[in-house]
């Protein structure tokens, strides 16, 4: 079922309230394809549909939306339908959940559910935002050392049905420490009188629950995992990151990286969101950087302001300011943008090695980059607007050094952020510019003076 139909009947159905006709849908189509669908509708019509399925269905299907749209439709459910939803959700979903909630609806919630989904519940609510803790799911089978095959494989037909994975099978000792993983695979092949510690594979890749979850995210990818175990702070596991985790994590990453890059995080580091970000957040945040771009902007027209003598003397001077200030920012964000993605994928460390690697390498491709923009501007100027040598001249060499420099700082910026303690995606691609204007602009009257300089004289 394409898009278009998929909505249709979706829009027929929450008219209709057809559960059987809602369920066929549902079992047939990918969770995520049919959230987009209900989210097509507001919360009065999705809901109705959305209540129509069986709760392990409806939690199912209710991990898959935003945030946002989780909290709209929590607030609409009768209490017994949120409490067959935290007993259904995978355990990380329903902490992120739980986290959300007012204290009034926590209060209320947790006497309903089992102490064993409420201890964990609370277990996995505890950790911070933004740590690997906050990403992991109590979800996942674990076998000990003493079982053989045969007991290990009858273990995980009992109890790997909520799992998130069985493809890796952590190994734990009496005490829940993590000893090793085994893969399903290797389980399968191996004699069944072997013992698990036999087959499995010792100290394994693993994540503490207080570091940061984007280093979970660069060890899955790193070491190609399924999923990463997690422990607490001595060695007890507590639960697993999955790769499809990993996936969340990077894309959140990458959304919060743009935020910081365009000027649109907040003080406290929360990125602004267009849905959901009430507008006096919205305006205070932005009018913030727009401010401080200003003040750029005003001691550099400041600057240009006061070569009214020259300008008045070579008038053609003032059509080549743009291009030539704003070649120097757009030089400088590739740059910037390069070092940042190499510092995200833990390519590049703070360290004088790395920073003179960065140099070493961007000074060759600044300067050819310098020389051939320089080489061109200056062959369109000579056609387009037929100025003079001098000109050229001033024109030429303030676009290769505006170029070049442009290049240089741009790799430099993220190591000075990362140095004072800040994130390097805050240098923002407008920040950079603004900078580079005002040098630019130096830049570009100190070639005209000292090309043109004697105009001056003559006319003084």
């Amino acid at each position: 079922m394409n898009r278009e139909d998929l909505l249709f009947s979706i829009r027929t159905l929450s008219l209709s309230l057809d559960a059987a006709g809602f369920a066929s849908i549902a079992a047939t189509t990918h969770p995520s394809d049919l959230v987009d669908a209900l989210d097509a509708l507001s919360v009065d019509r999705s809901l109705p549909l959305l209540m129509t399925l069986a709760p392990p269905a409806r939690a199912d299907l209710f991990a898959h939306f935003a945030e946002l749209r989780q909290d709209q439709l929590l607030a609409a459910m009768p209490r017994e339908a949120v409490v067959q939803l935290f007993e259904h959700m995978p355990s990380d979903d329903r902490a992120d959940l739980f986290n959300r909630l007012g204290d009034d609806a926590k209060q209320t919630l947790l006497p309903a559910l089992t102490k064993v989904e409420r201890d964990d519940i609370l277990k996995m609510a505890s950790y911070p935002e933004g740590t690997v803790g906050s990403a992991t799911t109590s979800d996942y089978v674990w076998v000990s050392p003493e079982m053989t095959v045969a007991q290990a494989l009858s273990h995980i037909r009992a109890t790997a049905l909520h799992s998130e994975t069985v493809n890796i099978l952590f190994v734990l000792d009496h005490t829940l420490r993590l000893r090793g993983t085994v893969a399903l695979r290797d389980l399968v092949l191996a004699n069944e009188n072997r013992t698990v510690a036999s087959i499995m594979h010792e100290q394994p890749i693993a994540a503490k629950a207080h570091w940061p979850r984007l280093q979970a995210a660069e060890l899955i990818r790193r070491y190609d995992l399924l999923a990463l175990p997690v422990t607490n702070g001595g060695d007890r596991m507590i639960g697993i990151v999955t790769v499809d985790d990993a996936m969340d994590i990077d894309k959140e990453q990458d959304a919060s990286q743009l935020a910081r890059f365009g000027g649109t995080v907040s003080a406290h580091g929360n990125d602004l969101d267009v849905r959901s970000t009430p507008l006096k957040q919205m305006f205070r945040v932005r009018v913030f950087w727009l401010a401080i771009l200003t003040c750029f902007g005003i001691v550099t027209s400041t600057f240009v302001a006061a070569q009214e003598e020259l300008l008045s003397q070579v008038i053609v001077l003032a059509a080549f300011i743009a291009p030539i200030v704003d070649m120097g920012g757009n030089t400088g964000s590739q740059s910037a943008t390069l070092v940042i993605r190499s510092m995200a994928l833990g390519e590049l460390k703070l360290s004088w090695r790395d920073v003179a690697f960065v140099i070493k390498r961007e000074l060759p491709v600044a300067a050819a980059l310098g020389i051939s923009i320089a080489v061109l501007e200056a062959v369109l100027a000579y056609f387009s607007k037929g100025v003079g040598m001098d000109v050229l001249l001033v024109v030429g060499s303030s676009m290769l050094v505006c170029t070049a420099l442009g290049g240089i700082i741009g790799a430099l910026l993220p190591f000075a952020a990362r140095r004072i303690g800040a994130d390097p995606a805050t240098l923002s691609a407008p920040m950079i510019t603004s900078v580079m204007d005002l040098v630019g602009v130096f830049i570009y009257f100190g070639f005209a003076y000292a090309f043109l300089g004697d105009l001056l004289v003559a006319a003084a």
